[in-house]
């Protein structure tokens, strides 16, 4: 089983497992990457909600498929050309070849391109695994949590930790527009996760942050979790 997360700065996050390879969150605009996005060929690209800084280089991947929600949905077909997608909402699942992906609550605004009008419905995050999630606990599954843009919200504690038991987390970190540090920290405590991965971070002026901080802050919960600060374009894998 192939399992593997790169980071490429931001919110922007390759997830491949086995053959699947999924793409969160495109926006290459950042401090952090080299990567030309014209290089990357995804199964399939997931988005959390629609601000400039999360859908930026959409109409990169014109012929790809795309899973957000129908509103997201809905607008990149008519603005970006994206003819190739599936819309859901909250709560639900998906296969998407090798690959489950799990739409779950996140909350922020969501007001796409970043505009004050058209809304891009519920903001979310999604859990990625190998397996569909059930209520039978499943010690080989492997499964990954994008939180999206979000401040710390109750259903990490009582829904996404529990029932769909991610082994990593990627959180947001740069506070101002979402969680700072410590809140993040205690969202990283009560997913029980294995692995956290700070993001959305120093891409500009308002949230910059010492990264330390949130490493100081992880062990302050009395959490386990290994605080992973990657590099741009850096991979990590994930093991059963």
């Amino acid at each position: 089983m192939t399992f593997e997360l790169t980071w490429y700065g931001h919110s922007t996050w390759g997830v491949t497992v086995d053959d699947t390879e999924l793409l969160i969150d495109p926006f290459f605009d950042t401090p952090f990457t080299d990567t030309d996005p014209a290089g990357l060929d995804p199964d399939h690209v997931l988005i959390t909600h629609g601000h400039a800084d999360h859908i930026g280089d959409a109409d990169r991947f014109e012929g790809t498929h795309f899973v957000a929600t129908p509103e997201i949905t809905g607008y990149l077909a008519d603005n970006y050309g994206i003819e190739q997608s599936t819309g859901m909402n909250l709560g639900g699942t998906v296969e998407l070849g090798d690959a489950f992906v799990t739409m779950v609550r996140a909350d922020h605004s969501n007001g796409i391109d970043t505009g004050y009008g058209a809304s891009g419905g519920m903001p979310a995050g999604f859990v990625v695994s190998d397996t569909k999630p059930t209520q039978e606990h499943d010690a080989d599954s492997i499964s990954f949590y994008h939180a999206g843009d979000t401040s710390l919200h109750s259903e990490m504690k009582d829904v996404i930790g529990p029932f769909l038991e991610p082994d990593a987390a990627a959180v947001p970190v740069g506070d101002h527009f979402t969680m700072g540090p410590a809140q993040a920290a205690v969202a990283v405590d009560w997913l029980d996760v294995d692995t956290a991965f700070p993001m959305h971070y120093d891409t500009f002026p308002p949230i910059e942050i010492d990264t330390d901080e949130f490493v100081r802050e992880v062990k302050a919960t009395g959490s386990d979790a290994d605080v992973v600060v990657l590099d741009g374009d850096q991979s990590y894998t994930l093991a059963e």
